[in-house]
């Protein structure tokens, strides 16, 4: 189904019959032209009102459980250091796309308790794996070609989750019985600094990052010189996903590891 018919309209009567489990991934995720309401509003069609137009005829189907992929965004874009995101942090989203996905949480929170169909929220950090065109990407290519990086001095700490390990992750969502109506954070397990990532994605290819030390501050004025204050942010900040609750409730451990998963994303190319 195109994206551009997900919509708080859209009819699944029949793509929902005899279905028991419904995984929804679907999202809008790119950021078009357009001032601040124009964009939220735009974003609120496909990740808000069609999910819960979604999960409200899941419901109404006999669908006994609904596995939604959110986003550790609406809690926000960077965590405090030394403190990993968890279930219990308050939401605090910043941008259009996680204040839709934390608007679709709280409204199948609020049918999990007013149905019967059972909810499972995943909070994923940044997904990657082969075939990707985000920044994650663009830093992988960047990598490859080598070009000098100034992220030497970089001292932060971020999860990323590999698309094996969140597929896994989602499988034992669909059937474990204590998964009910419970939110989890999700990640690979490991967290990197910028430079620790970067020389991982170095030895997937086998040759040596061009990194070098520059001051982070200055790295900062740069940014906002030249309104790239997000990108500074995915760079330089922390977003680190505490995934105790997945491990210890659900018995889930990451089947990937962060090496082996970025080795994969680099397997299918012949060069950079």
């Amino acid at each position: 189904m195109e994206i551009e018919s997900l919509t708080g309209q859209t009819d699944w009567s029949l793509a929902l019959k005899e279905v028991n489990v419904v995984i929804h991934l679907a999202a809008r995720t790119l950021v078009e032209a357009g001032n601040t309401e124009t964009l939220l509003a735009q974003f609120r069609e496909v990740n808000t009102a069609a999910t819960l137009h979604l999960a409200e005829q899941a419901s109404r189907a006999g669908v006994s459980r609904f596995v939604f992929v959110s986003s550790i965004k609406v809690l926000g874009e960077a965590s405090s250091s030394g403190r990993p995101f968890s279930e219990d942090s308050p939401y605090a989203p910043v941008d259009a796309y996680g204040i839709s996905k934390m608007e679709a949480e709280l409204g199948l929170l609020h049918l999990a308790h007013t149905t019967s169909m059972e909810i499972v929220i995943i909070r994923p950090p940044l997904v990657y794996g082969p075939g990707m065109e985000s920044n994650f990407g663009m830093l992988m290519q960047a990598v490859a070609r080598p070009i000098p990086m100034p992220f030497g001095s970089i001292q932060n700490l971020r999860s990323f989750v590999s698309v094996d390990n969140l597929v896994d992750f989602i499988t034992i969502c669909v059937e474990h019985p204590l998964a009910d109506n419970q939110i989890f954070g999700i990640s690979d397990g490991v967290d990197l600094s910028t430079p620790e990532l970067i020389q991982a994605m170095a030895a997937g290819l086998g040759c040596k990052p061009m990194l070098f030390p520059f001051p982070v501050s200055v790295l900062q004025s740069l940014a906002m010189l030249f309104g790239k204050q997000a990108m500074f942010q995915r760079l330089c900040g922390n977003l680190q996903v505490d995934i105790s609750k997945a491990r210890q409730m659900l018995g889930w451990h990451p089947v990937v590891d962060l090496q082996e998963a970025l080795h994969q994303c680099y397997a299918n190319k012949s060069g950079p």
